[in-house]
């Protein structure tokens, strides 16, 4: 057998490689077609980590089983061995959810890993298609890191790669090859995408208390949707081989190219399958996941919906339900600023820390990191703990159906007696999106202008017979209280005298068809009586609507999705 020859190609920088909150998202149609685009990327990525600390060392490959992954994960495997890595460690066909390569990262002390996601964005060769880097801790790529990325995709002016390498994704086991070049042998390691990552669970978790709730006379029947994307192996092994729930309680547990034909996104607004089956009343327990396992979403008995923000409050006043957390203590909370503050509340009664970040998974690693921070959430559905370093959707649906089976409760009755103790923060958010990108930014420009104005912070708007009182109004500007770097322009937020609150930002996990402006909307009321979510919010609402006039600059007559 003669050695495999490693290559360098000639190619040309692309100016639209600068990662965003999650990666690099596009088109799967401009990874695909557009020559060397895929291999600009990855070799930005694999030369963004210094020479020395590349040769020889181990990464994590996975994907969510979206269309064109394949191609991609031969694509980095043929590069990084030219690049000098030692040694691959991918999911079997390919397949990882972000929890569990964050889970192996860290096992394994790789350093980092790469994720062929673009999170719940559509699948299939008309959808959308991303790349992810997870630094060492197993967490996202901080910002100095995605603008080193950035940095020398703009100059790059060749690749290497070993076009003769190929692996058999389906063969779990090692494979070795031989360089031509002074590296010893590359490696790469296909392994069961769910063991390291079960092991982990079974070690925050009692097993025996869930395994009791969801088996037996009085079990509580569960419906979980894996939207054929990247978790249903995970349902299947996990919630229905290792904890007793019954095969027909998971479905769409096939992961597909194309994800069904529906985006793989867990809300109200596409995982609809799931809110019929909820609505029926034949089950006490509902949740979906998105494609790559780190988003989910939990219904009770007849459709019953927990707010996100409200699942990360109700998740941290119960922690000591859970083993991991009465061993090791509970540290202090965190939430994005743009996450109701429900969670402020519970951190106050249980006199703990808690940090308000930007948008973005990567600012909770630091907090993590230097053991501040013990729970994190996002409104957007993105739960997680210091047991890795990624937002982790089937950790979450863990704990809540561990606090089901302490309390002996159902999943509304937790939720209304944990707003009578706290009271209720009601929340909303509109997504404006594929937005002319020149229209949304002299939109959030202007705003920030009248919000900037002196004037602003004594207005007083009246909405029938609701008068709300400006009291502060800002562009977020975020302090990591670890190593003192800022971030700034992380949105517009207004908050009024009666604690509520109207954030407006673009988002930076689109896939560069447009620009996605998010409003969010939240008002806080410590009587749960007789509320209903439109009433409450609707003079908010309208008051974000005259002040931002989003719908007469960008042709719109409402938001796309609603959550």
């Amino acid at each position: 057998m003669h050695p495999i020859p490693v290559l360098t190609v000639q190619t040309a920088p692309f100016d639209d490689q600068r990662p965003g909150t999650n990666g690099l998202r596009r088109k799967t149609a401009v990874f695909e077609g557009k020559k060397n685009y895929l291999q600009n990327y990855i070799q930005s990525v694999l030369s963004s980590i210094d020479l020395r600390d590349r040769q020889g060392c181990t990464m994590v490959v996975g994907c969510d089983g979206r269309y064109f992954s394949r191609a991609a994960t031969e694509v980095i495997v043929q590069m990084a061995a030219a690049n000098g890595i030692g040694r691959l460690v991918i999911g079997h066909n390919g397949l990882l959810s972000t929890p569990a390569v964050s889970c192996i990262i860290r096992k394994i002390k790789a350093i980092g890993g790469i994720i062929l996601t673009a999170s719940h964005n559509p699948g299939g060769p008309g959808g959308d298609f991303g790349i992810k880097f997870n630094v060492a801790n197993g967490g996202p790529s901080p910002d100095t890191v995605m603008e080193r990325i950035y940095q020398v995709s703009r100059t790059l002016e060749e690749y290497a790669i070993c076009p003769d390498l190929h692996i058999d994704l389906s063969r779990l086991g090692r494979q070795e090859f031989d360089l031509e070049n002074k590296f010893k042998p590359f490696r790469v390691e296909i392994v069961d995408s769910v063991d390291v990552y079960l092991q982990l669970l079974r070690n925050i978790f009692d097993f025996n208390a869930i395994k009791s709730l969801l088996t037996g006379p009085d079990q509580l029947k569960i419906h979980i949707d894996a939207m054929n994307g990247v978790m249903g192996p995970y349902v299947r092994r996990i919630l229905c081989d290792e904890l007793g729930a019954p095969a027909n309680s998971a479905v769409n547990c096939v992961p597909l190219e194309d994800f069904g034909g529906r985006p793989p996104e867990p809300n109200l607004t596409y995982a609809t399958s799931l809110v019929d089956a909820m609505k029926g009343g034949d089950f006490g327990f509902g949740a979906a996941f998105d494609a790559d396992g780190d988003r989910y979403m939990i219904l009770g008995e007849n459709g019953f919906f927990v707010n996100p923000s409200d699942s990360v409050a109700i998740m941290a006043a119960n922690l000591s339900t859970i083993p991991y957390f009465r061993q090791l203590g509970i540290k202090g909370f965190a939430r994005s600023m743009a996450t109701s503050t429900a969670l402020d509340r519970v951190a106050k009664a249980m006199k703990l820390s808690l940090y308000e970040t930007p948008t973005g998974w990567r600012y909770f690693g630091n907090l993590m990191d230097s053991g501040r921070c013990s729970l994190c959430g996002e409104e957007s559905f993105g739960t997680g703990s210091d047991h890795i370093r990624e937002k982790d959707g089937l950790w979450s649906v863990l704990v809540w159906l561990s606090i089901m089976a302490a309390r002996k409760q159902g999943v509304e009755q937790i939720n209304r007696e944990h707003w009578a103790k706290f009271g209720r923060n009601y929340f909303c958010r509109f997504d404006y999106e594929g937005l002319d990108p020149r229209a949304a930014f002299y939109l959030m420009k202007d705003l920030e202008s009248v919000i900037a104005d002196k004037a602003f912070t004594s207005q007083k708007f009246a909405v029938g017979d609701h008068i709300y009182s400006v009291e502060r109004a800002d562009n977020f500007e975020y302090i990591d209280p670890v190593d003192g770097t800022v971030a700034r322009n992380q949105g517009l937020r207004i908050v009024f005298t009666d604690a509520s609150r109207l954030v407006f930002r673009m988002s930076g996990s689109g896939a560069g068809t447009g620009a996605t402006i998010r409003i969010y909307a939240e008002s806080y009321k410590n009587n749960i009586h007789c509320h209903f979510l439109g009433v409450v919010l609707g003079p908010l609402i309208a008051i974000a609507l005259k002040i931002s006039n989003v719908h007469e600059r960008t042709g719109r007559r409402g938001p796309n999705v609603i959550t």
